[in-house]
Protein backbone atom coordinates (compact mmCIF):
# COMPACT_ATOMS: atom_id res chain seq x y z
CA UNK A 1 0.00 0.00 0.00
CA UNK A 2 1.08 3.61 -0.95
CA UNK A 3 2.40 5.84 1.44
CA UNK A 4 -0.32 8.50 1.96
CA UNK A 5 2.13 11.41 1.31
CA UNK A 6 3.12 10.07 -1.99
CA UNK A 7 1.64 11.34 -4.78
CA UNK A 8 -1.47 10.00 -6.14
CA UNK A 9 -0.87 7.36 -8.74
CA UNK A 10 -3.20 7.35 -12.64
CA UNK A 11 -3.13 5.04 -15.17
CA UNK A 12 -3.52 6.69 -18.72
CA UNK A 13 -4.24 4.06 -21.42
CA UNK A 14 -4.84 5.09 -24.89
CA UNK A 15 -3.86 3.14 -27.91
CA UNK A 16 -3.43 7.28 -30.02
CA UNK A 17 0.49 8.61 -28.28
CA UNK A 18 -0.30 12.23 -28.47
CA UNK A 19 -3.81 11.57 -26.38
CA UNK A 20 -1.46 9.86 -23.50
CA UNK A 21 1.14 12.98 -23.76
CA UNK A 22 -1.52 15.67 -23.69
CA UNK A 23 -3.24 14.10 -20.33
CA UNK A 24 0.57 13.49 -18.49
CA UNK A 25 1.55 17.32 -19.40
CA UNK A 26 -1.92 18.48 -17.54
CA UNK A 27 -1.68 16.24 -14.85
CA UNK A 28 2.05 14.90 -13.92
CA UNK A 29 2.38 18.33 -11.36
CA UNK A 30 -0.22 16.91 -9.06
CA UNK A 31 0.21 13.35 -9.88
CA UNK A 32 2.23 10.45 -10.82
CA UNK A 33 1.14 9.12 -14.27
CA UNK A 34 1.74 5.61 -15.58
CA UNK A 35 0.76 5.01 -19.59
CA UNK A 36 -0.03 2.02 -21.56
CA UNK A 37 -0.85 2.07 -25.28
CA UNK A 38 -3.60 -1.08 -24.72
CA UNK A 39 -5.73 -2.76 -22.25
CA UNK A 40 -3.61 -5.51 -22.33
CA UNK A 41 -0.75 -4.16 -21.49
CA UNK A 42 -2.73 -2.09 -18.56
CA UNK A 43 -3.47 -5.22 -16.90
CA UNK A 44 0.27 -6.26 -16.72
CA UNK A 45 0.93 -2.59 -15.28
CA UNK A 46 -2.09 -3.06 -12.84
CA UNK A 47 -0.74 -6.67 -11.39
CA UNK A 48 2.69 -4.91 -10.25
CA UNK A 49 1.59 -1.44 -9.19
CA UNK A 50 -1.58 0.23 -6.95
CA UNK A 51 -4.01 3.35 -9.21
CA UNK A 52 -5.59 5.26 -7.77
CA UNK A 53 -7.18 6.75 -11.12
CA UNK A 54 -7.57 4.77 -14.29
CA UNK A 55 -8.37 6.58 -17.70
CA UNK A 56 -8.92 4.82 -20.28
CA UNK A 57 -10.10 5.20 -24.04
CA UNK A 58 -13.32 3.07 -24.81
CA UNK A 59 -12.11 1.91 -28.20
CA UNK A 60 -8.93 0.63 -28.97
CA UNK A 61 -7.05 -2.31 -30.63
CA UNK A 62 -7.84 -5.61 -28.34
CA UNK A 63 -9.65 -5.37 -25.40
CA UNK A 64 -12.45 -2.83 -25.56
CA UNK A 65 -11.86 -0.03 -22.49
CA UNK A 66 -15.48 -1.15 -21.36
CA UNK A 67 -14.47 -4.66 -21.07
CA UNK A 68 -11.42 -3.13 -18.58
CA UNK A 69 -13.37 -1.81 -16.33
CA UNK A 70 -14.28 -4.76 -14.61
CA UNK A 71 -11.07 -6.10 -14.90
CA UNK A 72 -9.62 -2.95 -13.11
CA UNK A 73 -12.34 -3.25 -10.33
CA UNK A 74 -11.66 -6.74 -9.46
CA UNK A 75 -7.98 -6.10 -9.35
CA UNK A 76 -8.22 -2.52 -7.61
CA UNK A 77 -11.36 -2.32 -5.97
CA UNK A 78 -10.75 1.06 -4.79
CA UNK A 79 -9.48 2.42 -8.21
CA UNK A 80 -11.76 4.58 -10.02
CA UNK A 81 -12.26 4.80 -14.18
CA UNK A 82 -12.92 7.83 -16.15
CA UNK A 83 -13.32 6.92 -19.61
CA UNK A 84 -12.44 8.95 -22.95
CA UNK A 85 -14.28 8.75 -25.85
CA UNK A 86 -14.15 10.74 -29.61
CA UNK A 87 -18.18 8.92 -29.87
CA UNK A 88 -20.36 12.34 -28.36
CA UNK A 89 -23.70 10.42 -27.45
CA UNK A 90 -25.72 9.73 -24.71
CA UNK A 91 -26.17 6.37 -25.39
CA UNK A 92 -22.07 5.85 -25.09
CA UNK A 93 -21.74 7.66 -22.03
CA UNK A 94 -24.68 5.08 -20.75
CA UNK A 95 -22.19 2.32 -22.06
CA UNK A 96 -19.49 3.57 -20.10
CA UNK A 97 -21.20 4.31 -17.03
CA UNK A 98 -23.00 0.89 -17.01
CA UNK A 99 -19.73 -1.24 -17.25
CA UNK A 100 -18.24 0.61 -13.84
CA UNK A 101 -16.91 3.98 -14.94
CA UNK A 102 -17.35 7.13 -12.60
CA UNK A 103 -17.46 9.69 -15.32
CA UNK A 104 -17.37 10.02 -19.29
CA UNK A 105 -15.10 12.83 -21.45
CA UNK A 106 -15.19 13.72 -24.76
CA UNK A 107 -12.45 13.89 -27.23
CA UNK A 108 -10.92 16.28 -28.41
CA UNK A 109 -10.16 16.85 -25.02
CA UNK A 110 -10.81 20.31 -22.97
CA UNK A 111 -8.13 20.70 -20.60
CA UNK A 112 -10.33 22.23 -17.73
CA UNK A 113 -12.98 19.83 -18.00
CA UNK A 114 -10.07 17.19 -17.71
CA UNK A 115 -8.90 18.49 -14.75
CA UNK A 116 -12.59 18.57 -13.20
CA UNK A 117 -13.19 15.25 -13.93
CA UNK A 118 -10.05 13.82 -12.37
CA UNK A 119 -10.37 16.12 -9.82
CA UNK A 120 -14.16 14.69 -8.69
CA UNK A 121 -12.83 11.15 -9.61
CA UNK A 122 -10.21 11.68 -6.63
CA UNK A 123 -12.55 12.66 -4.40
CA UNK A 124 -14.55 9.92 -5.33
CA UNK A 125 -11.89 7.18 -4.51
CA UNK A 126 -10.78 8.90 -1.19
CA UNK A 127 -14.02 8.34 -0.19
CA UNK A 128 -14.19 4.92 -1.57
CA UNK A 129 -10.58 4.25 0.51
CA UNK A 130 -12.29 5.76 3.78
CA UNK A 131 -15.11 3.36 3.35
CA UNK A 132 -12.77 0.50 2.66
CA UNK A 133 -10.70 1.42 5.60
CA UNK A 134 -13.88 1.64 7.99
CA UNK A 135 -14.99 -1.33 6.58
CA UNK A 136 -11.84 -3.28 7.50
CA UNK A 137 -12.24 -1.70 11.13
CA UNK A 138 -15.39 -2.83 11.74
CA UNK A 139 -14.17 -6.19 10.55
CA UNK A 140 -11.40 -6.41 12.65
CA UNK A 141 -13.28 -5.13 15.93
CA UNK A 142 -16.31 -8.11 14.49
CA UNK A 143 -13.69 -10.74 14.71
CA UNK A 144 -11.55 -9.09 17.92
CA UNK A 145 -15.22 -9.32 19.39
CA UNK A 146 -16.00 -12.72 18.49
CA UNK A 147 -12.91 -13.90 19.54
CA UNK A 148 -13.55 -12.42 22.94
CA UNK A 149 -17.08 -13.71 23.09
CA UNK A 150 -15.81 -16.99 22.12
CA UNK A 151 -12.98 -16.53 25.06
CA UNK A 152 -15.68 -15.63 27.69
CA UNK A 153 -17.41 -18.37 26.90
CA UNK A 154 -14.65 -20.79 27.34
CA UNK A 155 -12.77 -19.39 30.26
CA UNK A 156 -12.93 -18.03 33.48
CA UNK A 157 -12.08 -13.83 33.26
CA UNK A 158 -10.62 -12.87 36.77
CA UNK A 159 -8.10 -16.58 36.48
CA UNK A 160 -7.74 -17.04 32.94
CA UNK A 161 -8.70 -20.94 33.72
CA UNK A 162 -10.68 -23.07 31.47
CA UNK A 163 -14.65 -22.84 32.81
CA UNK A 164 -16.82 -25.36 33.39
CA UNK A 165 -18.19 -25.76 29.98
CA UNK A 166 -14.59 -26.05 28.40
CA UNK A 167 -13.58 -28.19 31.37
CA UNK A 168 -17.31 -30.84 30.53
CA UNK A 169 -16.27 -30.60 26.70
CA UNK A 170 -12.15 -31.19 27.38
CA UNK A 171 -13.49 -34.13 29.66
CA UNK A 172 -15.54 -35.62 27.69
CA UNK A 173 -13.08 -35.73 25.33
CA UNK A 174 -10.58 -37.28 27.27
CA UNK A 175 -13.45 -40.02 27.65
CA UNK A 176 -13.48 -40.99 24.01
CA UNK A 177 -9.46 -41.59 24.31
CA UNK A 178 -8.88 -45.33 24.54
CA UNK A 179 -7.56 -46.06 28.18
CA UNK A 180 -5.49 -48.58 29.28
CA UNK A 181 -7.01 -51.74 31.40
CA UNK A 182 -5.09 -50.46 34.27
CA UNK A 183 -5.92 -46.23 34.30
CA UNK A 184 -8.79 -43.93 34.43
CA UNK A 185 -9.24 -40.44 34.60
CA UNK A 186 -9.69 -38.82 37.60
CA UNK A 187 -11.88 -35.48 38.05
CA UNK A 188 -11.54 -33.60 41.16
CA UNK A 189 -13.23 -30.75 42.47
CA UNK A 190 -11.29 -28.78 45.06
CA UNK A 191 -12.88 -26.09 47.29
CA UNK A 192 -10.85 -23.56 49.14
CA UNK A 193 -11.12 -23.85 53.10
CA UNK A 194 -12.69 -20.51 54.33
CA UNK A 195 -12.04 -18.44 51.36
CA UNK A 196 -16.04 -16.61 52.20
CA UNK A 197 -14.81 -15.78 55.82
CA UNK A 198 -11.32 -14.13 53.70
CA UNK A 199 -13.61 -12.36 51.28
CA UNK A 200 -15.58 -11.09 53.65
CA UNK A 201 -13.16 -10.17 56.33
CA UNK A 202 -10.40 -8.86 53.61
CA UNK A 203 -12.52 -7.40 51.13
CA UNK A 204 -13.30 -8.89 47.47
CA UNK A 205 -9.93 -7.48 45.67
CA UNK A 206 -7.65 -9.21 48.10
CA UNK A 207 -9.89 -12.09 47.73
CA UNK A 208 -9.76 -12.04 43.72
CA UNK A 209 -5.57 -12.11 44.25
CA UNK A 210 -6.14 -14.80 46.09
CA UNK A 211 -7.76 -16.87 43.66
CA UNK A 212 -5.55 -15.63 40.92
CA UNK A 213 -2.49 -16.95 42.66
CA UNK A 214 -4.26 -19.91 43.92
CA UNK A 215 -5.15 -20.61 40.41
CA UNK A 216 -1.39 -19.82 38.58
CA UNK A 217 0.20 -21.59 41.63
CA UNK A 218 -1.69 -24.66 41.09
CA UNK A 219 -1.47 -24.03 36.94
CA UNK A 220 2.03 -24.36 37.14
CA UNK A 221 2.07 -28.12 39.25
CA UNK A 222 0.68 -30.11 37.33
CA UNK A 223 1.24 -32.05 34.02
CA UNK A 224 0.62 -30.49 30.45
CA UNK A 225 -1.98 -33.59 29.70
CA UNK A 226 -4.10 -32.40 33.08
CA UNK A 227 -6.63 -29.63 32.98
CA UNK A 228 -7.36 -27.10 35.70
CA UNK A 229 -10.51 -24.59 35.39
CA UNK A 230 -12.55 -22.70 37.57
CA UNK A 231 -16.23 -23.14 38.25
CA UNK A 232 -17.65 -20.64 40.73
CA UNK A 233 -16.22 -18.71 43.59
CA UNK A 234 -13.81 -20.60 45.47
CA UNK A 235 -14.64 -24.11 43.55
CA UNK A 236 -11.64 -25.52 41.33
CA UNK A 237 -11.95 -28.82 39.40
CA UNK A 238 -8.57 -30.38 37.86
CA UNK A 239 -9.37 -33.52 35.23
CA UNK A 240 -5.81 -35.83 35.83
CA UNK A 241 -5.61 -38.49 32.66
CA UNK A 242 -4.04 -41.91 32.74
CA UNK A 243 -4.60 -42.93 36.70
CA UNK A 244 -3.60 -46.17 38.01
CA UNK A 245 -4.91 -46.12 41.04
CA UNK A 246 -6.00 -43.33 44.04
CA UNK A 247 -2.23 -43.31 44.88
CA UNK A 248 -1.63 -41.09 42.08
CA UNK A 249 -4.55 -39.23 43.16
CA UNK A 250 -3.37 -38.64 46.60
CA UNK A 251 0.28 -37.70 45.22
CA UNK A 252 -1.36 -34.81 43.12
CA UNK A 253 -3.49 -33.86 46.16
CA UNK A 254 0.02 -34.18 48.47
CA UNK A 255 1.66 -31.79 46.13
CA UNK A 256 -1.29 -29.22 46.28
CA UNK A 257 -1.15 -28.96 49.66
CA UNK A 258 2.70 -29.24 49.67
CA UNK A 259 2.27 -26.32 47.18
CA UNK A 260 -0.13 -24.47 49.73
CA UNK A 261 2.21 -24.54 52.46
CA UNK A 262 3.37 -21.27 51.48
CA UNK A 263 1.63 -18.64 52.90
CA UNK A 264 -0.04 -15.87 50.38
CA UNK A 265 1.44 -12.66 50.95
CA UNK A 266 -1.21 -10.08 49.68
CA UNK A 267 -0.05 -6.29 50.81
CA UNK A 268 0.70 -6.74 54.06
CA UNK A 269 -1.56 -9.84 54.35
CA UNK A 270 -0.40 -13.51 54.82
CA UNK A 271 -2.86 -15.74 54.09
CA UNK A 272 -2.83 -19.36 54.88
CA UNK A 273 -5.25 -21.57 52.95
CA UNK A 274 -6.15 -25.62 52.45
CA UNK A 275 -8.27 -27.03 50.08
CA UNK A 276 -10.87 -29.82 50.58
CA UNK A 277 -11.62 -32.33 47.50
CA UNK A 278 -14.14 -34.33 46.06
CA UNK A 279 -13.15 -37.16 43.86
CA UNK A 280 -14.97 -39.27 41.06
CA UNK A 281 -12.86 -42.14 38.66
CA UNK A 282 -14.09 -42.94 34.87
CA UNK A 283 -15.16 -45.81 34.29
CA UNK A 284 -16.69 -47.15 37.77
CA UNK A 285 -18.21 -44.09 39.02
CA UNK A 286 -19.12 -42.82 35.45
CA UNK A 287 -19.02 -42.88 32.01
CA UNK A 288 -20.07 -39.19 30.63
CA UNK A 289 -18.34 -36.16 32.30
CA UNK A 290 -21.84 -35.26 33.94
CA UNK A 291 -22.09 -38.71 35.72
CA UNK A 292 -18.39 -38.08 36.72
CA UNK A 293 -18.86 -33.91 37.71
CA UNK A 294 -21.84 -34.74 39.69
CA UNK A 295 -20.19 -37.47 41.37
CA UNK A 296 -17.50 -35.49 42.26
CA UNK A 297 -19.30 -33.17 44.07
CA UNK A 298 -20.78 -35.34 45.97
CA UNK A 299 -18.14 -36.71 46.95
CA UNK A 300 -17.05 -33.25 47.60
CA UNK A 301 -19.96 -32.27 49.58
CA UNK A 302 -19.52 -35.29 51.86
CA UNK A 303 -16.14 -34.25 52.28
CA UNK A 304 -16.83 -30.88 53.72
CA UNK A 305 -19.33 -32.01 55.92
CA UNK A 306 -16.49 -33.14 57.59
CA UNK A 307 -14.13 -29.70 57.95
CA UNK A 308 -11.72 -28.69 55.74
CA UNK A 309 -8.52 -29.69 55.04
CA UNK A 310 -9.33 -33.62 53.40
CA UNK A 311 -10.74 -35.29 50.69
CA UNK A 312 -13.71 -37.80 50.14
CA UNK A 313 -13.20 -40.71 46.90
CA UNK A 314 -17.03 -41.08 45.77
CA UNK A 315 -18.72 -44.10 46.48
CA UNK A 316 -22.30 -45.22 45.12
CA UNK A 317 -23.81 -45.01 48.55
CA UNK A 318 -23.14 -41.09 48.55
CA UNK A 319 -25.97 -40.56 46.00
CA UNK A 320 -28.57 -42.01 48.28
CA UNK A 321 -27.33 -39.89 51.30
CA UNK A 322 -26.88 -36.57 49.13
CA UNK A 323 -30.81 -37.16 47.83
CA UNK A 324 -31.91 -37.86 51.51
CA UNK A 325 -30.43 -34.74 52.36
CA UNK A 326 -31.92 -32.49 49.41
CA UNK A 327 -35.30 -34.19 50.27
CA UNK A 328 -34.55 -32.86 53.77
CA UNK A 329 -33.81 -29.63 52.82
CA UNK A 330 -36.96 -29.20 50.98
CA UNK A 331 -38.73 -30.29 53.80
CA UNK A 332 -37.14 -27.98 56.20
CA UNK A 333 -38.19 -25.36 53.81
CA UNK A 334 -41.52 -26.22 53.87
CA UNK A 335 -41.38 -26.79 57.87
CA UNK A 336 -40.48 -23.23 58.43
CA UNK A 337 -43.54 -21.66 55.92
CA UNK A 338 -45.54 -24.27 57.76
CA UNK A 339 -45.10 -23.76 61.19
CA UNK A 340 -43.72 -27.12 61.52
CA UNK A 341 -40.79 -25.80 64.08
CA UNK A 342 -41.15 -25.34 67.83
CA UNK A 343 -38.95 -24.69 70.51
CA UNK A 344 -38.24 -26.73 73.97
CA UNK A 345 -36.79 -25.16 76.79
CA UNK A 346 -34.15 -26.71 79.38
CA UNK A 347 -34.15 -24.65 82.65
CA UNK A 348 -30.63 -23.66 83.84
CA UNK A 349 -30.12 -23.52 87.27
CA UNK A 350 -28.35 -21.57 89.96
CA UNK A 351 -26.04 -24.46 92.31
CA UNK A 352 -26.70 -22.93 95.53
CA UNK A 353 -29.02 -21.61 96.37
CA UNK A 354 -30.81 -24.32 93.75
CA UNK A 355 -33.27 -23.00 91.67
CA UNK A 356 -34.13 -22.26 88.00
CA UNK A 357 -32.79 -18.64 86.84
CA UNK A 358 -33.29 -18.83 83.01
CA UNK A 359 -34.38 -21.59 80.37
CA UNK A 360 -32.53 -22.55 76.80
CA UNK A 361 -34.49 -22.55 73.57
CA UNK A 362 -34.12 -25.48 71.99
CA UNK A 363 -35.45 -25.87 68.16
CA UNK A 364 -37.22 -28.88 67.67
CA UNK A 365 -38.86 -30.30 64.45
CA UNK A 366 -42.13 -32.25 64.53
CA UNK A 367 -41.67 -34.32 61.43
CA UNK A 368 -44.74 -35.34 59.40
CA UNK A 369 -43.57 -38.72 59.21
CA UNK A 370 -40.41 -39.29 61.13
CA UNK A 371 -42.03 -37.45 64.35
CA UNK A 372 -39.98 -34.99 66.93
CA UNK A 373 -36.70 -34.39 65.78
CA UNK A 374 -34.12 -32.73 67.52
CA UNK A 375 -31.94 -29.90 66.81
CA UNK A 376 -28.92 -32.33 65.83
CA UNK A 377 -31.06 -33.68 62.90
CA UNK A 378 -31.27 -30.31 61.12
CA UNK A 379 -29.57 -27.45 62.47
CA UNK A 380 -26.59 -28.52 60.79
CA UNK A 381 -28.11 -28.92 57.77
CA UNK A 382 -29.85 -25.29 57.72
CA UNK A 383 -26.44 -24.07 59.01
CA UNK A 384 -25.00 -25.43 55.25
CA UNK A 385 -27.85 -23.99 52.74
CA UNK A 386 -28.66 -20.77 54.51
CA UNK A 387 -31.70 -21.88 56.38
CA UNK A 388 -30.40 -21.03 59.60
CA UNK A 389 -31.02 -17.42 59.22
CA UNK A 390 -34.70 -17.32 59.11
CA UNK A 391 -34.72 -19.91 61.20
CA UNK A 392 -32.58 -18.39 63.62
CA UNK A 393 -34.64 -15.11 63.86
CA UNK A 394 -37.64 -16.98 64.19
CA UNK A 395 -36.35 -18.59 67.25
CA UNK A 396 -35.01 -15.88 69.13
CA UNK A 397 -38.75 -13.59 68.84
CA UNK A 398 -40.80 -17.36 69.60
CA UNK A 399 -38.06 -17.71 72.78
CA UNK A 400 -38.56 -14.02 74.02
CA UNK A 401 -42.07 -13.98 73.43
CA UNK A 402 -42.74 -17.20 75.72
CA UNK A 403 -40.54 -15.40 77.81
CA UNK A 404 -42.20 -12.30 77.89
CA UNK A 405 -45.54 -14.15 79.04
CA UNK A 406 -43.91 -16.16 81.59
CA UNK A 407 -42.80 -13.13 83.21
CA UNK A 408 -45.93 -11.50 83.04
CA UNK A 409 -47.03 -15.36 84.62
CA UNK A 410 -44.63 -14.33 87.75
CA UNK A 411 -41.21 -15.40 86.49
CA UNK A 412 -40.19 -12.60 87.01
CA UNK A 413 -36.62 -12.38 86.94
CA UNK A 414 -36.23 -15.15 84.22
CA UNK A 415 -34.00 -14.90 81.48
CA UNK A 416 -33.80 -16.79 78.09
CA UNK A 417 -31.13 -18.04 76.39
CA UNK A 418 -30.84 -18.28 72.36
CA UNK A 419 -28.26 -19.98 70.60
CA UNK A 420 -26.79 -17.89 67.73
CA UNK A 421 -24.77 -19.67 64.46
CA UNK A 422 -21.88 -18.01 63.50
CA UNK A 423 -23.45 -17.16 60.11
CA UNK A 424 -26.38 -15.46 61.78
CA UNK A 425 -24.17 -13.28 64.07
CA UNK A 426 -21.79 -12.04 61.63
CA UNK A 427 -25.00 -10.17 59.62
CA UNK A 428 -24.75 -6.63 59.22
CA UNK A 429 -28.36 -5.69 60.79
CA UNK A 430 -28.06 -8.49 63.54
CA UNK A 431 -27.67 -6.09 66.96
CA UNK A 432 -31.02 -4.52 64.70
CA UNK A 433 -32.44 -7.68 64.42
CA UNK A 434 -32.07 -8.47 68.40
CA UNK A 435 -33.49 -4.60 68.91
CA UNK A 436 -36.63 -4.92 66.83
CA UNK A 437 -37.50 -8.24 67.99
CA UNK A 438 -37.10 -7.52 72.11
CA UNK A 439 -39.16 -3.93 71.19
CA UNK A 440 -41.68 -6.14 69.17
CA UNK A 441 -42.04 -8.90 72.12
CA UNK A 442 -41.99 -6.26 74.97
CA UNK A 443 -38.84 -8.09 76.45
CA UNK A 444 -36.56 -6.62 78.55
CA UNK A 445 -32.81 -6.74 77.06
CA UNK A 446 -31.28 -7.83 80.11
CA UNK A 447 -33.50 -11.21 80.32
CA UNK A 448 -32.04 -12.28 77.06
CA UNK A 449 -28.73 -13.75 76.85
CA UNK A 450 -27.15 -14.64 73.52
CA UNK A 451 -24.76 -18.08 73.05
CA UNK A 452 -22.70 -17.58 70.99
CA UNK A 453 -19.80 -20.87 70.34
CA UNK A 454 -16.29 -20.28 71.10
CA UNK A 455 -15.24 -21.45 67.57
CA UNK A 456 -17.20 -18.92 65.54
CA UNK A 457 -16.00 -15.68 67.81
CA UNK A 458 -12.24 -16.57 66.82
CA UNK A 459 -13.23 -16.34 62.93
CA UNK A 460 -12.72 -12.73 62.91
CA UNK A 461 -12.75 -11.45 66.81
CA UNK A 462 -12.40 -7.86 66.04
CA UNK A 463 -15.17 -8.28 64.34
CA UNK A 464 -16.97 -9.68 66.78
CA UNK A 465 -15.32 -7.44 69.90
CA UNK A 466 -17.22 -4.66 67.79
CA UNK A 467 -20.47 -6.54 68.01
CA UNK A 468 -20.50 -7.75 71.23
CA UNK A 469 -20.09 -4.07 72.35
CA UNK A 470 -23.04 -3.03 70.35
CA UNK A 471 -25.35 -5.71 72.21
CA UNK A 472 -23.84 -5.34 75.43
CA UNK A 473 -24.44 -1.31 75.20
CA UNK A 474 -28.06 -2.84 73.92
CA UNK A 475 -28.17 -4.40 77.46
CA UNK A 476 -27.72 -8.20 76.25
CA UNK A 477 -26.00 -10.80 78.19
CA UNK A 478 -23.63 -12.71 76.39
CA UNK A 479 -22.50 -16.44 76.57
CA UNK A 480 -19.49 -18.44 75.31
CA UNK A 481 -20.91 -22.17 74.55
CA UNK A 482 -18.97 -24.91 74.55
CA UNK A 483 -16.60 -23.21 75.81
CA UNK A 484 -12.92 -25.53 76.30
CA UNK A 485 -13.22 -27.24 72.96
CA UNK A 486 -12.43 -24.50 70.90
CA UNK A 487 -9.24 -22.23 70.34
CA UNK A 488 -9.69 -19.06 72.29
CA UNK A 489 -6.93 -16.85 72.71
CA UNK A 490 -6.84 -15.61 76.47
CA UNK A 491 -6.00 -12.14 75.11
CA UNK A 492 -9.01 -12.23 73.25
CA UNK A 493 -11.16 -13.45 76.10
CA UNK A 494 -10.10 -10.97 78.26
CA UNK A 495 -10.97 -8.60 75.50
CA UNK A 496 -14.76 -9.85 74.73
CA UNK A 497 -17.64 -8.51 76.59
CA UNK A 498 -19.11 -11.34 77.52
CA UNK A 499 -21.00 -12.80 81.30
CA UNK A 500 -20.70 -16.29 81.02
CA UNK A 501 -18.58 -19.15 79.93
CA UNK A 502 -20.31 -22.74 79.45
CA UNK A 503 -18.34 -25.42 79.98
CA UNK A 504 -18.56 -28.08 77.06
CA UNK A 505 -20.62 -31.54 78.18
CA UNK A 506 -17.89 -33.84 77.12
CA UNK A 507 -15.44 -32.25 80.14
CA UNK A 508 -18.35 -32.54 82.55
CA UNK A 509 -19.29 -35.76 81.89
CA UNK A 510 -15.89 -37.61 82.65
CA UNK A 511 -15.06 -34.84 85.54
CA UNK A 512 -15.80 -37.63 88.36
CA UNK A 513 -13.83 -40.16 86.66
CA UNK A 514 -11.01 -38.58 84.92
CA UNK A 515 -8.65 -36.38 86.62
CA UNK A 516 -7.60 -34.77 83.36
CA UNK A 517 -10.82 -33.85 82.87
CA UNK A 518 -11.62 -32.61 86.28
CA UNK A 519 -8.55 -30.69 86.71
CA UNK A 520 -9.72 -29.18 83.27
CA UNK A 521 -13.07 -27.95 84.84
CA UNK A 522 -11.33 -26.94 87.82
CA UNK A 523 -9.07 -24.14 85.96
CA UNK A 524 -11.71 -23.20 83.74
CA UNK A 525 -14.01 -22.45 86.52
CA UNK A 526 -10.92 -20.80 88.27
CA UNK A 527 -10.18 -18.80 84.96
CA UNK A 528 -13.46 -17.35 84.58
CA UNK A 529 -13.78 -16.49 88.05
CA UNK A 530 -10.67 -14.16 87.77
CA UNK A 531 -11.80 -12.72 84.74
CA UNK A 532 -15.02 -11.99 86.84
CA UNK A 533 -17.32 -14.40 84.85
CA UNK A 534 -19.82 -16.82 85.93
CA UNK A 535 -19.69 -20.42 85.02
CA UNK A 536 -22.08 -22.71 83.48
CA UNK A 537 -21.76 -26.25 83.39
CA UNK A 538 -23.40 -28.52 80.80
CA UNK A 539 -24.49 -31.44 80.60
CA UNK A 540 -24.72 -32.16 84.19
CA UNK A 541 -26.42 -35.83 84.44
CA UNK A 542 -26.01 -37.33 87.83
CA UNK A 543 -26.22 -36.40 91.39
CA UNK A 544 -22.03 -36.65 91.71
CA UNK A 545 -21.16 -34.44 89.02
CA UNK A 546 -23.55 -31.55 91.09
CA UNK A 547 -21.77 -32.26 94.06
CA UNK A 548 -18.33 -31.94 92.69
CA UNK A 549 -19.42 -28.66 90.05
CA UNK A 550 -20.64 -27.15 94.06
CA UNK A 551 -17.49 -28.10 95.26
CA UNK A 552 -15.50 -25.54 93.09
CA UNK A 553 -17.51 -23.01 93.14
CA UNK A 554 -19.18 -23.54 89.73
CA UNK A 555 -22.01 -20.83 89.62
CA UNK A 556 -24.84 -22.58 87.65
CA UNK A 557 -25.99 -26.15 85.73
CA UNK A 558 -27.88 -27.33 82.90
CA UNK A 559 -28.65 -31.28 82.17
CA UNK A 560 -30.82 -34.34 82.34
CA UNK A 561 -30.00 -34.63 86.04
CA UNK A 562 -32.32 -31.34 86.44
CA UNK A 563 -34.22 -31.65 83.74
CA UNK A 564 -35.10 -32.80 79.83
CA UNK A 565 -35.87 -30.06 77.41
CA UNK A 566 -39.57 -29.46 77.80
CA UNK A 567 -42.81 -27.56 75.69
CA UNK A 568 -43.22 -24.27 77.08
CA UNK A 569 -46.79 -25.16 78.74
CA UNK A 570 -44.52 -27.72 81.15
CA UNK A 571 -42.05 -24.81 82.08
CA UNK A 572 -43.13 -22.92 85.19
CA UNK A 573 -43.95 -26.37 87.05
CA UNK A 574 -40.52 -28.11 86.04
CA UNK A 575 -38.93 -25.19 87.36
CA UNK A 576 -40.79 -24.86 90.72
CA UNK A 577 -40.41 -29.35 90.89
CA UNK A 578 -36.65 -28.52 90.50
CA UNK A 579 -36.42 -25.53 93.05
CA UNK A 580 -37.78 -27.98 95.92
CA UNK A 581 -35.59 -30.80 95.41
CA UNK A 582 -33.54 -31.66 98.00
CA UNK A 583 -30.14 -33.47 96.93
CA UNK A 584 -26.89 -34.34 99.44
CA UNK A 585 -25.09 -36.87 97.18
CA UNK A 586 -22.27 -38.33 98.58
CA UNK A 587 -19.29 -37.19 96.32
CA UNK A 588 -16.25 -39.79 95.39
CA UNK A 589 -13.53 -39.15 92.40
CA UNK A 590 -11.43 -41.36 90.60
CA UNK A 591 -7.50 -40.88 91.40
Amino acid sequence: MKNHREQPHILIIDDDAPIRQLLIEVLKNSYACCQAESAEQALDALETDNFDLVISDIRMGGMSGLELVPLVHSTAPDCVVLMISGQNTIETAIQAMRAGAFDYITKPLEIPLVESAVHRAMTHHTLLEDKRRHENHLEELVQSRTAEIERLAHFDSLTDLPNRLLFTDRLAQALKLPQADDQKLGTLLLRLDRFKSINDTLGHIIGDRLLRDFAERIRNSITEESTLARFESDEFALLIPNVKGSGNILNSLGRIRDLLGAPFILDEHKIYITVTAGISLSPTDGENAQELLKNAGVALSRAMGRGGNNYQFYRSDMNARALARLTLEAELRRALENGELTLHYQPQVELNPQRVIGAEALARWQHPKRGWLPASEFIPLAETTGLITPLGKWAMREACRQTACWQQAGADDLRIAVNVAASQFQQEDFVKMVADILAETSLAPSSLELEITETSIMQNPEQVITILTELKELGVSIAIDDFGIGYSSLMYLKRFPIDRLKIDRMFVSDSTTDPDDAALVMTIITLAHNLRLNVMAEGVETAEQLKFLRLLKCDEGQGYFFAKPVPPEFFLATAREIGTRKLEPQLTLAR
